[in-house]
């Protein structure tokens, strides 16, 4: 399956998924290639928050935005009043939402995404939707 199909897929999924969630959801038309513009692959909301959110799929190796798919987002998601989200999925797992802040930047400028971050750090879609929360040894701590 070429990697357009499968990006193609994966966007449907996450578009599906997030609909069964509660939001209001999009998918961008060919995510910029059917405009001069620069848009998200998804656009999403459910009232109370809204989301612009460049996605993003692996079998396994680490993935890699370009600083300018990063810029155009942020830029996107100011104008349009959401909160720019990165979502990553790696064969095998669920999906992993990062703030464009939260990526490793390389030293060419692009962004990356590790599988072990994405498992560590990344934001889960039950967390990203609102159904659970969180719970850091920090919290644990304080309590």
């Amino acid at each position: 399956m070429s990697a357009n199909r499968k990006g193609d897929r994966r966007e449907r999924e996450l578009v599906n998924r997030l609909d069964e969630a509660g939001f209001a959801v999009m998918r961008a038309p060919a995510s910029g290639s059917a405009t001069t513009r620069e848009l998200p692959d998804v656009l999403a909301g459910n009232g109370e928050v809204f989301y612009a959110i460049e996605a993003k799929a692996s079998a396994g190796d680490p993935i890699y935005l370009t600083g300018e798919e990063v810029e155009a987002l942020i830029y996107f998601a100011q104008n349009f009043g959401a909160k720019a989200r990165i979502a990553v999925r790696f064969d095998r797992e669920d999906w992993y939402f990062f703030h464009p802040g939260d990526l490793y930047v390389t030293d060419g400028g692009n962004y990356r995404v590790k599988k072990e971050t994405a498992l560590a750090d990344g934001e889960d879609f039950d967390e990203f939707v609102g159904r659970s929360k969180r719970t850091t040894l920090d919290d644990v701590d304080q309590g």
